[in-house]
């Protein structure tokens, strides 16, 4: 097509005109001024760079707040030769060059322009001398101390301290807002004081201001009135307000992966409680709360992250609701850039576009050689796209397209060259491709994936003109090969004669371009590969601490040169060790080098491409800086107390090759923050030292200065620590409890004074443990649990407590050191709770319109029991339910029941809960049902047409029932029980009434002895026809309970009717035979 007959014309052309240094071309900027660049008292210097390529040599002029700026007119600053930059060096005079710079380079054909640079030289922050009258408060009003720092570098951080740096207490009545002011919601006469004192730090200036204490009081009330025990007034109590923000609506705008901060602090009394929602969503995952719930912070916010966000702040008085509509948006981004480089020739038309995308939608602004531009001749602008029609040479020139939002701005460029002809160039590679000079194309050692389509393009910058028009006159003919032998492709092409020099012939394989060897008739070759070493490396403007390196460009190979990597080797610390100095773009061939003193340099370049990085040029001759005193201070200084009465100071010492000459030393200065004026000092080569005979944690001022035999480096910035901590030596008072429920509780505690901490709070450590069972009175082994509470804490709530227990609790501080002394035992219990569920509840003995339902107690009674709670209701096959019936059965003990008038063959659903007085509990569900008598005739009318199967049974009975008579003969001599205990299981079958006697074999404990367990035993059989309730052991006493392995197991009852002794026995299944019948008896366990 013909775009990519274009874009082809043009990679060609630039190939050429890195080969032709008479080409004209364009000025690009490649070396960019910071965007931003802030003075910092400390640095030496400070660069603004620009750097730029052009044919003719680009000159340089700048401009500084719009206004023209010529730096070799001010004799300050330190000039390149055939360079843009320049170096401001940090003088008293500083301050007059700050302001906003935009760099030009311009020749002939047009000027480039580079992106803004905002030089900023802060002044040393200063709070206004003033004088601060009292403020005056009653007692229970709100209040707002204002910090209004001084204007400095970000990022700084704001403290509000006492005189004596003690930090002013927050919680959630008073805190510090994001402004740097101090919100009380209430007073309370303890904020009485006249040292409010707002800190400012500034950490790259390494300055902290202190403003003028600020004295509040606060009168007074009545002497009826009185404090609870968070400090706070109930006497004249008031709904919330908000403090900040103002009004009931706020708008937030930020850019994306930026932090979203939303601040609500209202005043009122009670202290109310904020609370944060998204409207109509959940909040974020990323969402924290902060500074006791009146900041809400998202971190890395996205664009899902916008919409309506709520605070709500409440007492018990009312609430107060405010709104915040956040935006999250995106600075500019480009969307489609303009092509950077076009070559056309005259008459062609051309189109530039540029596309921007970002939130809110960039402002696209358009200039021509750096100045904005509007109704050109021969030029349509649509917003996006300006359109060259029928370009002219006066339309080569560079256009910038910027784009900008509240957010920032990018800027672009397109080099538009108008030629009256083209001059493409050559690229070449791949070893298995060559073709000689009549174009035709040879395939060496050829293999499977050279299998494909060829075609053979011709072009030159005539095209299809009428003067001799390149036409291919032999194509490329359909070869089949052998693998391994040589193919030859032969393509002929005829041409004018006179634009020999410019003939191309290009090879397609499948569609994409073969890059190839190509052979001419010297026999030299030429590839793509890796770009050869720079040569010819001089060093110019040779300084005390810079010195500039240039150097000559080596041989690309067909693919440019992307980068250049600078290197140095210096012979004193690392002799022979080549480290990374600077990085610059391909495009250069000169750089400034800042360096250190006191060192030998020699320098060395690699050339990079996209095919890799090339071999080292050779070493440059040698340069020796002299020495000079150190540049910077140690960093990452620590301070910290290991142990009490020391403090231990290190740092990170200056590498070797930052000393700038010999002699390096620390000096160490220290002195005890607000008690000493004097500066103790050591000087010493190591990077540590150990501070003895201290107080137990007080403050003390560090400083580190580095100097050498040349000097002092500059003046080091005063930092804080604390000497050693030792344990706390006061216990928490006033400890009290508050019964939540009946498995929680809230504890309360006054704070240990800060003089009595000896050390940095760490937090409250909270210990609790049983004492005594109020059920069973019975005392409990002590198994202490914990809860730790990290900050200045003076509540907590201790949860999973066991109802109805007495507990014990002490309360202490900690902090780095180690725990404080216990608080005094404080002796608390919980109240009654419901009754865990029941182990298990069985529906057994049913009848035709009644049911026994039998349980055992809860395992968790949690209280006194006071009875049961019985549900149950009719279901079906098809899960339909009927009424609800509900029975209160009084009494503890009770473990069974029997509900009468049920309906009958009906299947119920039964649930049991134990009570107590605070509730019943969980219950315990079981199905039963009144439909026995039924289903045991149909168990028996299909048994009974088997009767093979009968009589294998019967057979299996009678030798089982023999083995059981006589085991039980054998126990009964050898006097291994008491008694028997007969099961008497009632079955009718059809018009028959058969009764079975099982005895139970095993010894009956007395009544009077019931820690005996019921030992397992075997059964034995007998047929029964008659008896009643004297066939049972007569050392059977009335309500007599039979245990089993330490279970419940039934209960005996006198009756001088037919009764039922039901016993819960290990789950065991009987099958006796009677005469031609099958019986199952089960047995159940509990």
């Amino acid at each position: 097509t013909l775009l990519t007959f274009f874009n082809l014309l043009l990679t060609v052309y630039i190939s050429f005109v890195i080969m032709r240094r008479d080409v004209e071309q364009l000025p690009t900027i490649i070396a960019q001024p910071p965007r931003s660049l802030v003075a910092l008292p400390f640095e030496d210097s400070f660069t603004l760079m620009c750097e730029a390529k052009g044919n003719p040599i680009p000159v340089f002029w700048w401009t500084k707040d719009g206004q023209d700026f010529n730096p070799y007119r001010e004799s300050s600053l330190i000039k390149y030769n055939n360079s843009g930059s320049f170096v401001i060096p940090n003088t008293k005079d500083l301050a007059k060059y700050q302001g906003r710079y935009r760099c030009y380079a311009s020749n002939k054909l047009g000027t480039a322009i580079s992106e803004e640079a905002d030089f900023t030289v802060p002044s040393a922050p200063k709070f206004p001398k003033e004088k601060i009258e009292p403020i005056v408060v009653n007692e229970g009003d709100s209040v707002v101390l204002e910090c209004n720092p001084p204007k400095g570098i970000p990022p700084f951080q704001l403290y509000w301290m006492t005189i004596g740096l003690q930090h002013i207490e927050q919680n959630e009545r008073v805190s510090m807002g994001l402004n740097g002011n101090l919100y009380f919601s209430n007073t309370v006469q303890k904020d009485s004081r006249r040292d409010y004192c707002c800190f400012a730090s500034f950490p790259r200036i390494r300055t902290i201001v202190q403003k003028n204490a600020v004295p509040v009081v606060v009168i007074p009330l009545n002497s009826s009135s009185h404090a609870n025990d968070r400090g706070e007034t109930d006497i004249v109590q008031w709904k919330p307000n908000f403090l900040v923000p103002s009004g009931d609506h706020s708008q937030t705008y930020l850019v994306k992966d930026e932090e979203l901060e939303l601040e609500c602090i209202s005043e009122g009394l009670p202290t109310p409680t904020i609370e944060w929602t998204k409207v109509g969503e959940k909040l974020p995952k990323r969402t924290n709360i902060k500074n006791y719930g009146k900041l809400l912070t998202i971190s890395k916010v996205k664009e899902e992250d916008s919409g309506k966000y709520a605070c709500k702040a409440k007492n018990s008085f009312g609430e107060a609701v405010h709104h915040f509509h956040v935006a999250v948006e995106e600075p500019p981004h480009w969307v489609k850039e303009p092509t950077r480089s076009q070559v056309v020739t005259i008459g062609s038309d051309v189109r530039i576009e540029c596309r921007a995308g970002g939130r809110p939608q960039p402002v696209l602004t358009w200039r021509k050689n750096g100045q904005p531009f509007h109704n050109l001749p021969s030029t349509q602008g649509s917003g996006n796209t300006i359109s060259l029609h029928r370009a002219q040479p006066n339309d080569t020139a560079v256009y910038q397209c910027e784009a900008s939002n509240r957010h920032g701005s990018l800027l672009a460029t397109a080099n538009i060259m108008v030629m009256s002809e083209l001059f493409p160039g050559a690229a070449v590679l791949g070893k298995q491709f060559s073709f000689s000079q009549n174009g035709s194309l040879q395939i060496h050692t050829s293999a499977m994936e050279d299998i494909g389509k060829y075609v053979c393009f011709v072009t030159n910058s005539e095209g299809t003109s009428t003067i001799n028009p390149t036409r291919i006159t032999t194509p490329p003919q359909d070869l089949k090969i052998k693998r391994g032998s040589t193919a030859e492709l032969v393509c002929q092409a005829e041409y004018d004669q006179s634009l020999s020099r410019e003939l191309e012939i290009l090879w397609q394989k499948d569609g994409r371009e073969i890059y190839f060897n190509y052979t001419d008739d010297s026999g030299q070759r030429s590839f793509i590969n890796v770009p050869d070493s720079s040569v010819q490396l001089t060093l110019s403007d040779q300084r005390d601490r810079s010195v500039r390196l240039q150097w000559v460009s080596p041989r690309d190979h067909n693919s440019p040169i992307t980068e250049y990597i600078i290197e140095y080797e210096e012979s004193h610390w690392e002799p022979g060790t080549w480290r990374v100095l600077l990085r610059v773009s391909g495009n250069q061939n000169s750089a400034p080098l800042s360096l250190y003193g006191h060192i030998d340099y020699q320098f060395r370049i690699t050339a990079v491409n996209s095919i890799g990085t090339g071999p080292p040029s050779k070493p440059s001759e040698r340069y020796k800086t002299p020495p000079a005193a150190p540049d910077r201070n140690p960093e990452n200084v620590e301070i910290k107390g290991h142990l009490p009465h020391q403090m231990d100071i290190t740092w990170e010492p200056l590498m070797p090759i930052e000393h700038n000459g010999p002699g390096l030393e620390y000096q160490l200065s220290y002195r005890q923050l607000g008690v000493e004026q004097s500066w103790s000092e050591q000087i010493m080569k190591r990077h540590s030292f150990v501070v003895k005979d201290t107080p137990t944690f007080v403050p003390y001022e560090v400083k580190i200065q580095a100097r050498n035999q040349h000097g002092w480096a500059p003046e080091p910035r005063v930092l804080i620590g604390y000497s050693g901590e030792d344990l706390p030596l006061l216990a928490p008072e006033h400890v009290s409890a508050d019964i939540l429920n009946s498995t929680a509780v809230r504890v309360s505690w006054s704070p240990v004074p800060p003089s009595r901490l000896r050390g940095r709070l760490g937090g409250y450590s909270v210990h609790w443990w049983r004492t005594l069972s109020l059920l069973t009175s019975k005392e409990v082994p002590a198994e202490k649990k914990l809860l730790t509470l990290s900050g200045n804490r003076s509540l907590a709530v201790v949860p999973e407590l066991k109802p109805f227990t007495e507990y014990r609790l002490t309360v202490s501080v900690f902090n780095g050191r180690g725990s404080g002394p216990s608080s005094r035992p404080l002796t608390f219990r919980t109240p009654q709770g419901v009754p865990g569920k029941p182990p298990i509840l069985r529906a057994t003995n049913p009848q035709g319109d009644s049911i026994t339902l039998v349980w055992a107690p809860p395992l968790e009674a949690n209280g006194i029991l006071t009875g049961y709670r019985l549900h149950y209701q009719i279901i079906n096959n098809t899960m339909n339910v009927d009424g609800l019936y509900t029975v209160n059965i009084d009494g503890p003990d009770t473990t069974q029941w029997v509900l009468h008038d049920l309906t009958k063959d009906s299947q119920y659903k039964f649930s049991l809960s134990a009570c107590t007085l605070a509730g019943c509990g969980p219950a315990v569900s079981e199905d039963g049902g009144t439909a026995l008598v039924s289903h045991m005739k149909a168990v028996y009318g299909s048994m009974s047409s088997r009767s093979w199967i009968v009589g294998i049974m019967c057979a299996l009975a009678l030798l089982t029932l023999a083995v059981l008579i006589a085991c039980f003969v054998t126990r009964n001599h050898a006097g291994k029980y008491a008694g028997t205990v007969q099961l008497i299981v009632e079955v009718i079958l059809g018009a028959q009434g058969v009764q079975i006697t099982v005895p139970f074999i095993g010894e009956v404990s007395d009544c009077d002895n019931d820690e005996k367990p019921l030992r397992s035993s075997l059964y034995s059989l007998e047929r029964y026809v008659k008896g009643d309730s004297s066939s049972l052991d007569s050392s059977v006493e009335e309500g007599c309970r039979f245990n089993e392995d330490g279970s419940f197991i039934g209960e005996y009852t006198s009756h001088k009717q037919r009764a039922s002794i039901v016993y819960l026995l290990s789950e065991v299944s009987f099958a006796v035979a009677v005469g031609s019948h099958r019986v199952d008896v089960m047995t159940e366990q509990f």
